[in-house]
C-alpha cells in the first residue's frame, strides 16, 4: 500500500464525493486503528504534522493538511490548519448554496474531525516551567477545529476523546453514518473540552500576571486548602478583580470560606435592620451574630467588655463574640462597617484568626497588625461588590450549579401569623436576626435570638429536634451566665480570658460537678484562694430560667413535630419564624397557642450547605 497520495489525487477523490476525515491529535491512543477503520469504510484521510506521520508510518494513505490548503505549515508549526480550505470545509452547512461556494473556491466538505489538544495542564504542573514553555502549549488550531466542528454538528462529527472511536466506527458500520443523536453528544463533549482547556489557560496566566502584587489582582495564592497537605490552593474571580484585598496577614482557604459567608451575613443584617452588624464565624457557620444594640452593665460583664467604651459596631461584636465564647474561640470576625478603635481593642485581646471589614481606621489597623506576632489577617471587602447570580461548585469531580440564595429577610416575611397571638412587633428585630443567621448556618439549623443577638445556634444536625436542643442549651448557658453567682465569680489574678470562659462554661452547664478529681482541681485553680463557688442547685437553675423570656427562634426548615415547640418554650421563646409545610402544622400551632407564642409561618426554606 502507498504511504501517501498527492494533493491532486486527494482533490480528485473529493470531487467524486468521497467522505473526508481530518485528524489532528496530540494523544495518539487508538489513532492507527481508527485510521484503518475509516479507510476501510471508504474515508479519505487528511492529517497534520505528527498525526500524518503516524498514519503514514502505519502504511495508510493520508494527505497532509497542506494538500488541502496548498500552503505549507509555518512559524515552526504554529500555523497548520488555520485556513479557509479547512474551516470552510468544516463549517459548510449541508445546503446547495454552501456546497456551491466551496466548489467555486476549489474546496471540499470535511465530514469528520478527530482532534485533541496540547497537554497544557500536564506541562504547567512540571516544576520550574517557564512562561515561554507554557505559551507554546497553548493550542490554537486544535481548539478552532473542535469549536468549528462542534458548531456544525448538524453535518460534521467531532471526536475529541479516543474512548469514543469504537462507538463512532460501530455506527458507521451499522448505518453508514454517525447518528445525529451521537453527533449532538460529541459536540457537547467538544465544547466542554475546549471550555476546560481555556479555563486552565486563563487560570494559569491569571495567576502569573494578575495575582496579588499586580495593580488589579484577580487571583490570590493561598497557603493550602482545608488541610496542610491540600496544595496548591488559590482564590480568584473570573469576571473582574477580586473584591477582597489584604491589609495584613496571609489568609487561608478556610479563612476565605468564613470571611465570604460571614460578610454576606453582616451585610444582610445591616441592610435589614439599619444597624452595624458583626459575626463570629467558625468552620463556615456563625458561632454568634448581632447588631449594634447597646449593652447593659451585666451584659458588658458577661461579654467581658466592661473596661471598654463601646461604639455601636463594638457593641455588635461584643455581643457576637460574647454569646458563645467557647465556640467563638479562634473565630473569624466579620464587621459591616469600618473597624474602629473600640472594636479593634476587643478583637485584639481575643484568640481569633482574622477579620473582614469594608475598611479600618488607622489606629484600629495599627492595633490589629500587632496580633499573632504580626501575622493576624485583616481583609478589606469592597462593600459595592455584587456576587454573580449563579453559584458553581465541584464535589468529587462533579459540577453543580444553582442560583445564589439572594432572597432577603425583611419584616414582610413575618406577616403570615398562624397563631392566636399575633403581637409580633416586639419580636421583629430578633426574628430577623435569627432568620438571617440561620440562612448562613450549615443545615439543619435552629437559631435563638434576644436583644439583637444570637444567643444559641444549633448547626449542622441531621435531626431538627437536636438542632433545637443544641441551640436551646447554648441559649440557656448564655442566660445562666447572668446568674448572680456567676457574675460574682472571683478569679485568681492572671487567669486568662479563655480559661475564665472555660471555667464559667463548666460551672453553668454543671459539667464540673461530675468531673474527675484532676479536672476539678484544675477548675478550682482558676479562682482566688477560698473563693471557689458553690455549685448551682437544681432549684436555683429552675428559678433563674423562669426569668428568660421573650426570646425569638428561627428554623431553616419546618418544625416536623411539636417537641421543638416544647423545647423552645423551655428556653423562654415567645416568637417563632419557620416555614410551614409539615403534616403536623396544626399540632404545632396548637402547641404554640397553649404557650401563647407567636408563629410567623413563611414559604421560605433556608437550607445552607
Amino acid at each position: 500500500m502507498k504511504r501517501g497520495t498527492s494533493g491532486d489525487e486527494g482533490a480528485s477523490k473529493k470531487a467524486r464525493g468521497q467522505k473526508l476525515a481530518l485528524l489532528s491529535v496530540f494523544d495518539k491512543t487508538g489513532l492507527v486503528q481508527v485510521g484503518k477503520d475509516l479507510a476501510a469504510l471508504g474515508f479519505s484521510l487528511a492529517a497534520s504534522g505528527g498525526t500524518s506521520k503516524a498514519l503514514k508510518d502505519a502504511g495508510l494513505e493520508c494527505h497532509d493538511v497542506s494538500d488541502l490548503t496548498k500552503a505549507p505549515e509555518m512559524l515552526g508549526g504554529r500555523v497548520k490548519t488555520l485556513h479557509p480550505a479547512v474551516h470552510g470545509g468544516i463549517l459548510a452547512r449541508d445546503t446547495e448554496q454552501d456546497m456551491d461556494e466551496l466548489a467555486k473556491r476549489g474546496y471540499g466538505p470535511i465530514d469528520m474531525v478527530f482532534c485533541n489538544l496540547y497537554p497544557f495542564l500536564e506541562v504547567i504542573k512540571k516544576e520550574g516551567v517557564t512562561i515561554a514553555q507554557a505559551v507554546e502549549e497553548v493550542d490554537i488550531g486544535g481548539v478552532t477545529l473542535l469549536r468549528a466542528a462542534a458548531k456544525n454538528h448538524a453535518r460534521v462529527t467531532v471526536v475529541c476523546d479516543p474512548s469514543d472511536y469504537e462507538t463512532i466506527i460501530a455506527e458507521l458500520k451499522a448505518n453508514g453514518e454517525v447518528t445525529l443523536e451521537t453527533r449532538k453528544k460529541l459536540a457537547v463533549k467538544a465544547f466542554e473540552h475546549t471550555a476546560q482547556y481555556d479555563a486552565a489557560i486563563s487560570q494559569h496566566f491569571r495567576s502569573q500576571y494578575m495575582s496579588i502584587g499586580s495593580e488589579v489582582p484577580y487571583h490570590m495564592p493561598l497557603r493550602y486548602g482545608c488541610n496542610p497537605h491540600q496544595k496548591p490552593a488559590q482564590v480568584w474571580c473570573e469576571n473582574g478583580p477580586l473584591p477582597v484585598t489584604i491589609a495584613a496577614g496571609s489568609p487561608g482557604y478556610i479563612n476565605f470560606l468564613d470571611a465570604l459567608n460571614s460578610w454576606a451575613l453582616v451585610s444582610e443584617l445591616k441592610a435589614a435592620l439599619g444597624l452595624p452588624a458583626a459575626a463570629s464565624f467558625k468552620h463556615v457557620s456563625p458561632a454568634g451574630a448581632a447588631v449594634g444594640v447597646s449593652l447593659t452593665d451585666d451584659e458588658k460583664k458577661v461579654c467581658q467588655v466592661s473596661d471598654i467604651e463601646l461604639t455601636p459596631l463594638a457593641s455588635a461584636y461584643a455581643r457576637a463574640r460574647g454569646a458563645d465564647r467557647m465556640s467563638s474561640f479562634g473565630d473569624w470576625v466579620a464587621l459591616s462597617d469600618e473597624c474602629d478603635l473600640a472594636t479593634a481593642k476587643i478583637i485584639s485581646r481575643e484568640v481569633s484568626d482574622g477579620v473582614i471589614a469594608p475598611g479600618y481606621s488607622a489606629e484600629a489597623l495599627e492595633i490589629l497588625k500587632k496580633k499573632k506576632g504580626g501575622k493576624y489577617t485583616c481583609l478589606i471587602m469592597d462593600p459595592n461588590f455584587k456576587p454573580t447570580e449563579m453559584e458553581l461548585r465541584t464535589v468529587y469531580g462533579i459540577q453543580m450549579q444553582q442560583p445564589r440564595n439572594s432572597t432577603l429577610i425583611t419584616p414582610e416575611l413575618l406577616k403570615n401569623i398562624s397563631t392566636n397571638n399575633k403581637d409580633v412587633k416586639a419580636g421583629e428585630r430578633d426574628l430577623i436576626v435569627a432568620a438571617i443567621a440561620a440562612k448562613y448556618t450549615q443545615s439543619n439549623s435552629v437559631v435563638y435570638a434576644h436583644n439583637g443577638m444570637c444567643v444559641g445556634i444549633g448547626a449542622g444536625q441531621q435531626s431538627r429536634i437536636h438542632c433545637t436542643r443544641l441551640a436551646g442549651e447554648k441559649a440557656d448557658n448564655y442566660w445562666m451566665r447572668f446568674h448572680p453567682k456567676v457574675l460574682g465569680l472571683q478569679f485568681a489574678k492572671g487567669t486568662k480570658r479563655a480559661d475564665k470562659s472555660n471555667a464559667i462554661d463548666l460551672f453553668v452547664t454543671g459539667e464540673v460537678e461530675g468531673c474527675t478529681d484532676e479536672e476539678r482541681k484544675a477548675w478550682e485553680a482558676n479562682f482566688e484562694e477560698g473563693k471557689v463557688p458553690a455549685f448551682l442547685t437544681k432549684e436555683e437553675r429552675k428559678e433563674w430560667m423562669k426569668k428568660a423570656t421573650d426570646r425569638a427562634i428561627a428554623s431553616d426548615a419546618f418544625f416536623p413535630f411539636s417537641d421543638n415547640i416544647h423545647r423552645a418554650h423551655a428556653s423562654g421563646v415567645k416568637y417563632i419564624v419557620a416555614p410551614s409545610g409539615s403534616n403536623n402544622d396544626k399540632i404545632i400551632i396548637d402547641t404554640a397557642n397553649a404557650y401563647n407564642m407567636v408563629i410567623c409561618h413563611t414559604n421560605l426554606r433556608l437550607f445552607h450547605h
